[in-house]
Order: structure tokens, then sequence, then C-alpha cells
């Protein structure tokens, strides 16, 4: 089967618009980015607001927890991963 050119520059663009996917995704964006590291910190509730808490963490980011029962003043260790803006309480 012969290509004509119109074909073969069809052809080529998407090979570069894949080439240039691949290395987008591999060396701009790493996969590995999306898979964060688990935290685990123990933290003081500051306010409970209908049952979204608010607690500060060691990394400087607010983080809230939505379905919360803890009071403010309750010390609770929580689950965060690296760097978002939200936890869940664990338990002990």
């Amino acid at each position: 089967m012969e290509l004509n050119s119109s074909q073969k520059t069809s052809l080529v663009a998407v090979g570069a618009f894949v080439a240039a996917g691949i290395v987008l995704s591999t060396v701009v964006f790493p996969f590995w980015n999306l898979i964060r590291e688990d935290v685990y910190e123990d933290v003081t509730i500051l306010t409970n607001d209908n049952g979204i808490c608010y607690v500060e963490t060691s990394d400087s980011v607010p983080k809230t927890i939505e379905g919360c029962i803890n009071e403010a003043g309750d010390k609770v260790t929580i689950k965060f991963g690296d760097g978002l803006a939200w936890a869940t309480v664990v338990n002990p």
C-alpha cells in the first residue's frame, strides 16, 4: 500500500505527538508523583464546624477532616497524604 504525501505528513505529525506525550509523561510529570506517602501525626483538633474538623500539622498545610465527631481540644492521630489539605482520624 502506497501512502500519499498528506498521509505521510499526518503519520509524522501523529508520531511526533505521541513521542511528545511519552516524553512529557515520563520526564515532566512522573507517575510516582501521583502516589503520595501517608503521614501519621498526633494533632489537636482546633475547631469542629458541624462535623468538619480543622487541624494544624507539621507541614504547615491546614487539614480538614470531614465527618469528624471529635471536639475542639481533643488529641487525635490523623493520616494524610504528604502535602494534601485533607486528613482522616485513625484509631490507635
